[in-house]
């Protein structure tokens, strides 16, 4: 997990505990707001993360099968010289 979506799990905790500590109804609110926004960030956080995961895996299959074909290739060209 990335410092960043820990950041936001943080910020979500922080404003959930001032949503519980306001008297008021508006600040509560605020805070509850804040909250859930801090924790769609988190979770996109994760999504972003994980594709990035994804393309990671694909560029790594797609060099590897660049390096056989090329190999491949070479080895043609010595056997037919």
């Amino acid at each position: 997990m990335s410092l960043t979506y820990e950041f936001y799990v943080r910020r979500a905790e922080a404003a959930e505990a001032a949503a519980d500590a306001a008297s008021l109804t508006n600040v509560r609110e605020r805070e509850l707001r804040s909250a859930h926004a801090w924790r769609e960030m988190a979770n996109r956080q994760l999504m972003i993360e994980a594709e990035r995961i994804k393309a990671d895996e694909v560029r790594a299959e797609r060099r590897a099968a660049e390096r056989e074909a090329a190999e491949a290739l070479r080895m043609r060209q010595a056997a037919q010289d």
